[in-house]
């Protein structure tokens, strides 16, 4: 009678378990690929040689913008890192195809700088603010090392951020309710246990032995 009474509910949390685990699973499917891949990539990115492709512009403000520019008050080294004015932002845009909106700028008498990382590369900006010049560099260091920015959330911005927690929730739900599957499941797999053991005692003892 105890057990008969067992197994509906024993079948309920194996039911439910299994619905948790294999959604989670769907959530985590791309970014479990993406970061498995990037792993390795990221070890052995001393084998792996990448060659950067550099590009340079130059460009001339119109005299209303660089006056604009030069009537700017702002102090050297000021916290807020005032952005570029919206007019002079758009117009780097649309001559330049540089987003520089909303960007925190470096300000000093003479110039206004501007950093424009991104996964995979890097790039920057510099006006003269005397003379209206524009200088400008971009580094592409490939998909690789897109990918292996992607993995370390190197400057992704706030909505890669918000994907790496969800995504990293939902790894952490897959794997507990696999456990609780194997758990409900040892009884008729008697290496189960073993072989979690193992999972847990190779790293283990690869960082003691190993890792100093």
């Amino acid at each position: 009678m105890q057990a008969s009474a067992k197994s509906p509910q024993r079948a309920y949390w194996l039911k439910t378990l299994h619905q948790w685990h294999w959604i989670s699973s769907a959530l985590c499917l791309l970014g479990m690929l993406l970061f498995s891949v990037t792993g390795i990539t990221l070890n052995h990115s001393s084998q792996i040689e990448a060659k950067p492709q550099i590009s340079t512009q130059e460009a001339q403000l119109p005299a209303e913008l660089q006056t604009q520019l030069a009537k700017l008050n702002v102090e050297e080294g000021s916290k807020d890192k005032t952005p570029l004015p919206p007019e002079l932002a758009q117009w780097m845009m649309d001559k330049m195809s540089l987003d520089v909106r909303g960007r925190e700028v470096e300000w000093s008498p003479d110039e206004a700088y501007v950093a424009l990382p991104r996964p995979g590369g890097d790039a920057w900006v510099r006006i003269d603010r005397a003379s209206g010049t524009v200088e400008s560099e971009s580094t592409n260091r490939g998909w690789i090392s897109y990918l292996n920015d992607l993995h370390k959330g190197r400057n992704t911005g706030e909505a890669w951020s918000w994907f790496i927690d969800i995504f990293a929730a939902a790894c952490l739900i897959f794997s507990i309710t696999g456990l609780f599957i194997l758990k409900m499941h040892a009884t008729n797999r008697p290496t189960t246990w073993p072989i979690v053991g193992l999972g847990v005692l190779i790293p283990f003892l690869l960082a003691i032995l190993f890792i100093h």
